[in-house]
């Protein structure tokens, strides 16, 4: 017991300190996680733990993150991806295993070690890059989209490249020490004995039951335990499904993440989605993590530190291979700019499921052990950059896109009293209420093809940044009486309301606030006529919330704007000792008074909504 506390101990706090170090530099939490793993292998080693099996249970957070993802893809979402998955995952998989084989064997390799290095090589990494691409916003970009087809397809490849790897066997490699054994697959198959007609039919039936499962059985478990009203059973029920799940398809030699994301996928429209999703979730982070560290602790740092030009060359080799593939094939789709260099840049390394094939290759004499720990440091030092590839397109790619993207500002040819920043959910219906009582504006917007949308309807509308001084000079705002800043962007509405309030304090400025935080900030800038995007539809759903509970309407609006007209009275008190220079939870004195106005003004409240009751009653 004291030997597994200790580890988790380990583990525990060293993703603790350096994934948010890694975070705060811009590296990423995968980058963080795997520098943990690399920091405590030493440790590790010491403590004799078997970091293998360690990484076996991990690698059962793929598993769950592509169940998460099924979740939230539909199956009309993943017909209508068929196209990519067809032309773009089959033409990587094809055509990488065709490329690395060709350079294995101009290195001399056998040619059945060559055929197995190359469709071992052409799968990537699901866990870093779906991980990735989710922390950054870009899984449902256009390159996103593209990247994770093609991992898809890999999942599915992994079949039928267990099933080839025992037929490229050499004979001179058995050494008697128990050859074409499981060799690190990883458990019991039940089709490995039969033949290859009935085996497929195993697997299309559990994919089948699977499927049936998903639509006749889990719902059905879940309204019964529903009745319980004990979430932790709901919790043990949807990891109980994951598992079960899991456990069908490795039996029949299927890769449990994709059994999981086909069960996902058929429960993506079920009422319990999102209960199944916030259930497992913080199980699939811990597990991905952990994933990671033992990645990065299963680097053998001897080894690598003997033959570390031979590993460097044969990496840089291998993600240079798969980068020329996945340009061609990009390119080939149509994937184009900033698509397809996150396409080509996201999927060059080598996958976790090449840490058991490389063993079963060993296993069943594809591999000499030798070779098999050159590729072991070769698919962890890819694994290893891919992070910094990440980097590299968020710092230089798409800051270069974005710039090239830039097109001048219009021309504003006129100068008007009232001046709208964003012509988007928010400005646009200011805009259409202030031109129906009759008053001018000018209105600026950053984002080019919400401009031809709105100006086929009618709407004059000029492309610009409104946060450049020259901008609002041409726009005419030392003239104007009135600025509604409307932008989306919270840095950005910052930038634009310091700049008027300081530069042009005649002018009347109506700034949209994202939180109540953001309204304290605006209010220190100087800006005093704020509205918080949300707090006006808050007030009718509080408003509903009383009807609900038994008032009738005049009394949930009375009682209403008593709660309004104290919070209104309550926000310039506080926004007056808030500090640009601290948060505002570190700021002592703040808090101290939120608690006093609280303690003041809470008793008067209360008084009058139970008048407002007796007014009803």
């Amino acid at each position: 017991m004291t030997g597994f506390l200790i580890l988790a101990f380990l583990i525990l706090v060293a993703g603790i300190v350096a994934v948010p170090l890694a975070s705060r530099f811009g590296l990423g939490s995968v980058l963080g996680y795997l520098l943990a793993g690399m920091a405590i292998s030493p440790v590790l080693l010491a403590l004799n733990v078997d970091v293998e099996a360690l990484q076996v249970f991990a690698e059962f957070g793929v598993v769950m993150m592509l169940f998460i993802i099924g979740l939230e893809m539909e199956p009309r979402r993943l017909w209508a991806m068929r196209g990519k998955l067809l032309g773009l995952g089959g033409g990587q998989v094809l055509l990488t295993t065709l490329a690395i084989t060709g350079i294995a064997l101009l290195n001399q390799n056998p040619w059945q070690t060559a055929l197995a290095i190359g469709m071992v090589l052409a799968l990537s990494s699901t866990a870093i890059i779906v991980q990735t691409l989710t922390e950054k916003n870009l899984m449902k970009s256009e390159g996103g989209e593209a990247s994770f087809s093609v991992l898809l397809v890999q999942d599915v490849a992994v079949i039928p490249i267990l099933a080839l790897l025992p037929v490229l066997a050499m004979p001179e490699l058995y050494d008697g020490s128990g050859g074409h054994g499981e060799g690190g697959h990883g458990g019991l198959d039940l089709t490995a004995a039969m033949p290859v007609w009935l085996a497929a039919l195993s697997r299309v039936a559990a994919v089948a039951a699977v499927i049936g499962i998903g639509i006749f059985a889990i719902r059905p478990l879940f309204r019964y335990i529903a009745a319980a009203n004990l979430r932790e059973l709901f919790t043990a029920a949807a990891l109980g499904v994951v598992i079960g799940i899991a456990l069908l398809m490795s039996l029949v030699g299927l890769s449990p993440a994709l059994g999981a994301f086909v069960a996902g996928v058929v429960l993506a429209t079920s009422e319990y989605r999102h209960e199944l999703e916030s259930d497992i979730n913080p199980f699939k982070g811990l597990l991905l993590g952990l994933f990671f560290i033992t990645v990065g602790a299963g680097i053998d740092f001897v080894l690598a530190g003997e033959i570390w030009r031979e590993v460097v060359f044969w990496a840089v080799v291998t993600i240079a291979a798969k980068f020329a593939v996945l340009l061609l094939v990009g390119w080939l789709y149509g994937l184009r700019r900033q698509a397809l260099w996150l396409f080509c840049l996201s999927l060059p390394q080598a996958g976790e499921f090449a840490f058991v094939l490389i063993a079963f290759a060993v296993g069943n004499a594809v591999f000499p052990e030798q070779l098999a720990d050159l590729l072991l440091l070769i698919v962890a030092l890819t694994m290893l950059v891919t992070p910094l590839l990440f980097i590299l397109y968020d710092k230089v790619i798409a800051h270069a896109y974005c710039t090239e993207d830039e097109r001048e500002a219009d021309e504003i040819e006129e100068e008007n009293e009232v001046i709208i920043a964003g012509r988007g959910r928010v400005g646009g219906i200011v805009d259409r209420m202030i031109q129906a009582a009759g008053f001018s504006t000018t209105v600026i917007d950053y984002d080019s093809k919400q401009l031809e949308i709105v100006r086929k309807f009618g709407f004059r509308t000029y492309f610009g940044d409104a946060t450049r001084p020259d901008l609002l000079h041409s726009a005419g705002i030392e003239k104007a009486k009135l600025l509604v800043v409307a932008l989306d962007e919270r840095e950005q509405i910052d930038k634009l309301v310091k700049h008027v309030a300081q530069h042009y304090p005649k002018v009347h400025i109506i700034a949209r606030a994202i939180d109540r935080n953001h309204v304290y900030e605006l209010w220190a800038y100087g800006c005093r006529d704020i509205i918080r995007e949300t707090y006006d539809s808050s007030l009718r759903m509080g408003r509903s919330a009383y009807e609900a509970l038994g008032m009738d309407r005049q009394q949930a609006e009375a009682a209403k704007d008593a709660w309004e007209e104290m919070d209104r009275r309550f926000m310039p008190e506080v926004a007056n000792l808030y500090r640009l220079d601290i948060p505002y939870h570190e700021n002592e004195p703040l808090m101290e008074r939120v608690k006093e106005l609280r303690k003041e003004w809470d008793p008067i409240l209360r008084d009058q909504m139970e008048e407002i009751l007796k007014r009803g009653s």
